[in-house]
Order: structure tokens, then sequence, then C-alpha cells
């Protein structure tokens, strides 16, 4: 239960920074377990979760104002520790990702690498480091909301901080 909390505790006020409470855009989190019943998947309420265990973090991005948004980026963070991304999984298709929150790139991320000979080559950034997803969920009408979606595989507990508590 720990583990869960902590992570969704991460994630949420990582969204909570990138929504400001003035903006005509509010984002709400939530985390779903999947697990898996009779061959099919199933989305629980996540009380707890271990290493191991599969996690879908489920954002919705809604237009609170009365007039329609432009061009709506959603911006879905991934804590930096206790979790990693699973390539492929994020809904709607077109995810970009960002190892640091303010540059973006198509996903899967690559960078260029020296090998021992001095040769660049480029490489799939793992996506144990992946820290934010990003959708262009393009215009907005007032009242309207929209959901983007990543599963994100536990594999190990969190790091606490100072002040955190277990």
């Amino acid at each position: 239960m720990k583990l869960l909390v902590s992570l969704l505790a991460t994630a949420a006020a990582l969204l909570a920074q990138s929504t400001f409470a003035a903006e005509p855009l509010s984002a709400t989190l939530e985390a779903h377990k999947i697990v898996l019943a009779d061959g099919k998947e199933q989305l629980l309420a996540a009380s707890e979760a271990k290493p191991g265990d599969v996690l879908e973090y489920r954002a919705t991005y809604k237009n609170v104002s009365d007039k329609p948004l432009k061009a709506v980026m959603a911006t879905l963070p991934v804590p930096a520790t206790g979790v990693e991304y699973l390539l492929g999984s994020a809904i709607p298709t077109g995810v970009q990702a960002s190892l640091d929150g303010a540059q973006f790139a198509p996903a899967p991320l690559k960078r260029l690498v020296k090998l021992p000979d001095g040769k660049p080559q480029q490489q799939l950034v793992p996506a144990a480091e992946y820290r934010f997803l990003r959708w262009p969920l393009g215009d907005l009408p007032a009242g309207a909301s929209k959901v983007v979606t990543a599963r994100v595989r536990v594999i190990s507990e969190p790091v606490l901080t100072t002040g955190q508590q277990q």
C-alpha cells in the first residue's frame, strides 16, 4: 500500500505542477493495477503494488472554461523511482517522451553514444530513464475532456526523501 501511495502521490504532485490553478484546463490522475483473469486484462483499484506489478496511470484533462482551448498538450509525469515506463503502452498513439521535462521527442527515445573505437552510434534510451510523457491533444471544446494513459512496471520500493515517512 505504501509503495502505491508514494508512487501516485509523486505522479500527482508532478501533474499538479504542470497544470496551473488559474488555467482553464484541469487534470486528474488515477492509477489502476493490471490483473489477468481468465486470460483477460482487468483494471482494479490500485490499493497496493509490489515489484513486478503493472500499473496504468490515467490522466483526464478537462476544459473547465466556457471557451474552446487550442493545441492542448497533455503531460503525464513518470515517477523517478520505483517504476519504469512500458514502451508502447501509451494511449493515444503519437506520444512524446522526455528525460528532463523540457526536451521532448517521439518515443522511443534515442541518443548518440560514442563507441570505444570513437565512432558515434544511436542507441535506444532505456524506458526506465523516461520522466515525462506528452501528447498533442489538439483542440478541446468548452466542457470537453480527453484521457491519456500509460503503463508502468513497479521495479522497486521508492527512495524516500527527507521528511517522508513509511
